[in-house]
């Protein structure tokens, strides 16, 4: 399996993920992002109110952000206490050795018994600005690295869940409670599986500094302001999915270049070699197939192998997913085969356009109905199979009777919504899909005809398509050649506007 991280450079910087060639995730990080998840910000109370249990904080955004009560942290009156210290000058030690620790806030308090307004709090981003919401919050602050994360005003160790083996648990357990500073608690990240203690302790030391640099903004900072930014989205991705697995990783910058190839030192020092720079004048995303599978994965309507297709709706309160087995010959033996056969495709496909467009909250699968149990049983370990790599936190339910799978999928940032649809070029207001999209549907016709045994075939197209589909080596027309043993004659319709297209027999009669 190659594994392949893409990074384009420009205006903003996307990420792309890349499985054996297919696109999986792609990120995008803007100059002017200023409320990422991890963000840590010191912020004034606004208002809090009793009857949601929650608070109204002002982080710097058009609309104020959300903090519940439950999002406070269990020390929450210790952490108002050290602020008020640090921000004063009479606290400069911030390693919390020497800090006199507050009690536990009761778990099922009330809002006004802990805050009040115009008060000076730490909060971390947990959920970005989305839709018309402003950002959601939280005070129990953790500073993520690579194998741990650190957890101040904390004493608790724990250990992560995909972690299966006992002895490696609690052999992780015992190193980190060596090394573990007081007043900090430690969560044990997946990829520390298998690490010394030397590079849990020299992880941890990074994330320390992080916290004493925090700490000196403190002094005298401006209300409300960033203190502690989440690492730049390229290290912050590495440092979350990059593993051994990975084949290869392509940048089109030098300095980023540079960037990522130090990083890779400090957490990989072997997997250095796999950075690239891409020097070609085609541009990167070209080169690797990712600007055709962006225009082709974002639509409403969304092609999968043998004539299967998706249809995806947004609502404001879900995701809509319908199943269509589309016009494809049927090889199976009986109906429920076929159901299944597509079902199986569809389950990979929406597992991929779940992580691709970042998509959360419920999604509604409509899958094709099948009356075998151990069906429906297949199809829903397959799809949990498949959603296995996600790293967002997401819950599926077995297929309800009427053959619809419910998710629900962790949502930390707006959905990934790219526009996939051009302007009329034969005038008007409407907008028609990408001329890519028209040529892989022209490519999943052909192939219907040829599977139907047509032995000579004319294609009849607007004379740009026609152009596009026989010029250059190797053209679009001698794949087909390449592929089929089929030659296909290419006529240019100076009649036909600019997305028509038919089909002609030997006899010259339409016949797609």
């Amino acid at each position: 399996m190659n594994k392949e991280l893409i990074i384009r450079s420009g205006s903003s910087t996307d990420f792309a993920l890349l499985k054996d060639g297919k696109l999986i995730e792609l990120h995008k990080e803007e100059d002017d992002s200023n409320f990422s998840v991890g963000d840590i910000f010191i912020a004034k109370i606004r208002k809090a109110v009793p009857g949601l249990n929650a608070a109204f904080v002002n982080v710097g955004y058009e609309k104020d952000a959300f903090l519940h009560y439950h999002d406070l942290g269990p020390q929450v009156s210790s952490l108002l206490k050290f602020i008020k210290r640090v921000s004063t000058g009479k606290v400069k030690d911030y390693s919390l050795k020497n800090f006199s620790f507050e009690n536990d806030i009761d778990k099922h308090g009330v809002i006004t018994d802990v805050l009040k307004s115009n008060q000076s709090l730490l909060v971390q981003i947990v959920k970005e600005p989305i839709s018309t919401k402003g950002p959601r919050i939280s005070s129990e602050l953790s500073i993520a690295g690579r194998y741990i994360v650190l957890v101040p005003f904390s004493s608790r160790v724990s250990i992560s869940q995909k972690i299966e083996s006992t002895e490696e648990k609690e052999r992780l357990k015992r190193l980190v409670k060596s090394i573990k500073p007081k007043g900090f608690g430690i969560i044990v990240r997946t990829v520390a599986e298998g690490k010394k203690v030397a590079e849990l302790d020299r992880d941890l030391q990074n994330l320390m500094d992080r916290w004493e640099s925090m700490c000196k903004k403190l002094y005298k900072a401006h209300h409300p302001s960033k203190i502690l930014g989440e690492m730049n989205r390229a290290s912050s991705i590495l440092r979350d999915v990059f593993n051994d697995t990975f084949t290869s990783i392509v940048v089109d910058e030098q300095d980023l270049y540079n960037q990522i190839k130090e990083y890779l030192q400090e957490i990989a020092p072997k997997k250095e070699s796999i950075v690239k720079l891409h020097t070609s004048k085609v541009p990167v995303f070209e080169k690797y197939g990712i600007e055709r599978q962006i225009k082709t994965s974002f639509g409403k309507t969304v092609s999968m192998s043998k004539g299967a297709y998706l249809v995806i709706e947004h609502t404001e309160a879900m995701h809509v997913i319908d199943v269509n087995s589309g016009n494809r010959s049927n090889k199976a033996k009986n109906q429920e085969d076929t159901a299944l056969e597509v079902n199986l495709i569809s389950a990979t496909e929406v597992a991929r356009q779940l992580r691709l467009r970042d998509m959360g909250g419920i999604i509604v699968v409509d899958f094709i109905d099948m009356n075998n149990a151990d069906n429906r049983r297949t199809l829903f370990n397959h799809l949990r199979e498949e959603m296995k790599d996600d790293r967002a936190k997401h819950k599926i339910l077995p297929p309800s009777k009427f053959g619809l799978i419910q998710i629900t999928r962790q949502r930390v940032r707006p959905e990934m919504n790219i526009k996939t649809r051009e302007d009329n070029p034969n005038g008007g207001n409407g907008e028609v899909e990408a001329p890519i999209v028209l040529v892989d549907k022209i490519k999943v016709d052909l192939e219907k005809l040829i599977k139907k045994d047509h032995k000579k075939l004319t294609l009849s197209a607007h004379p740009f398509i026609a152009a596009f589909l026989t010029k250059g080596f190797p053209s679009a027309r001698s794949k087909w050649f390449f592929d089929h043993k089929r030659w296909v004659k290419v006529i240019p319709r100076d009649a036909y506007t600019y997305l028509e297209y038919h089909f002609h027999d030997k006899d010259g009669e339409v016949i797609q």
